[in-house]
């Protein structure tokens, strides 16, 4: 067996009669919240460890319902630590990333791009993106990374290299996949009234580029438009809280094309009303304490945990208690826009809408905007 050449097992495919069956009923994974106490734990063992080859002290926080390692069904949490003065060797993957330092500081270097961070800070790793990271503190450091690297497995085409060379695609080879450089005659043109149209092969292999770019969202910035978010009192009925987005995504509203992440600010005792989406969300809680109650199940959750808070289409809400409570959520709203599968239901009052193809949910930003003080 090589990387070209594979011997497989032998296979052979089924019909499973699906005649007058009813689709089959959603068995989504219950909520788990991660401790403070046993992330603390997890951190001092990896701290503990004798370096390794490649730098990377990581635990994966994986659900006990996961086929593979993941603590969404499409998202992966790794936790990593860097004692002082370490560095990670470079690493580069086909998936993307949400990075949170939760404790220490260092910098991050990826491209051409290299930034100092620090507790809170928020950046995004685009895919094959060669980058390392070291710990120029003299604390700990320890990061949460979201990836989708548990959707490309389940999908047996996860790709991770090692301190990878510069790959660059000569031309001659690029005319070669466009066939010696030779193109349709016909472009792309429409077969009807309707729309439909006709793509040569030259096209579909040679999709418009967009640029992805890592960015970087402080949290001393972050934090300074949140409490304008909090001043706005309780005639506010939308949740106090920002994307940290990424303009690549476009109409998707991601930080990466994956997943969003957004902070929010949960002034004491706030309960949100009741609702549920198609997309599923990770929250860290950095402040406060508060409870969530999902499907009928009470959690109670403090600063320092990490939790599986709304497994998909599952009915939630959240509320804080007698603290300000801050939390970074990571959801998979973007690949589910980009699926046309992003059921939302705000108000379980209503019918659910599709984000993404019909309009969402309204609040009164704009009303509260516009009112004289």
């Amino acid at each position: 067996m090589s990387e070209l050449r594979i011997d497989f097992d032998a296979a052979f495919p089924t019909f499973v009669d699906q005649t007058g069956v009813s689709c089959a009923a959603n068995s989504p994974w219950a909520p788990v919240i991660v401790t403070k106490e046993q992330i603390d734990s997890e951190v001092d063992r990896l701290a503990a460890l004798p370096r390794p080859a490649n730098g990377r002290r990581s635990s994966l926080i994986v659900h006990s319902a996961a086929i593979t390692p993941a603590l969404a069904p499409g998202i992966q949490v790794a936790l990593s630590v860097l004692n002082p003065g370490e560095r990670t060797t470079p690493f580069r993957h086909n998936a993307t990333e949400v990075n949170f330092c939760i404790r220490g500081s260092g910098r991050s270097q990826w491209a051409n791009r290299s930034v100092a961070f620090g507790q809170f800070d928020v950046w995004n790793t685009p895919s094959y993106s060669t980058y390392w990271r070291e710990n120029s503190g003299s604390d700990l450091q320890v990061c949460l990374t979201y990836s989708n690297a548990s959707l490309l497995r389940y999908m047996q085409v996860y790709v991770a290299e090692e301190n990878p060379g510069i790959t660059k695609i000569a031309e001659d080879e690029r005319n070669l996949i466009r066939g010696n450089g030779q193109s349709s005659p016909y472009g792309v043109f429409e077969i009807g009234s309707d729309g439909a149209m006709l793509m040569p092969y030259e096209t579909v292999i040679d999709p418009p580029a967009i640029e992805s770019k890592g960015l970087f969202w402080p949290w001393e910035t972050v934090h300074a438009e949140l409490k304008r978010l909090e001043a706005l009192g309780s005639d506010y009925a939308g949740r106090r809280l920002y994307l940290l987005y990424n303009p690549m995504t476009g109409r998707t509203n991601g930080t990466t094309p994956n997943f969003f992440a957004t902070i929010t600010i949960r002034p004491p005792n706030i309960v949100d009303r009741p609702h549920r989406h198609v997309s599923a969300a990770i929250n860290y809680y950095f402040r406060g304490r508060g409870r969530s109650s999902v499907a009928g199940n009470l959690y109670e959750w403090k600063a320092g945990d990490l939790m599986l808070s709304a497994p998909g289409w599952t009915v939630h809400n959240h509320a804080s208690y007698e603290e300000t409570v801050y939390e970074l959520t990571i959801q998979d709203q973007p690949l589910n826009i980009a699926m046309e599968s992003l059921l939302w239901q705000e108000n379980m009052k209503e019918p659910p809408a599709l984000l993404g193809v019909k309009s969402g949910v309204d609040d009164n930003f704009a009303r509260l905007l516009r009112t004289p003080s």
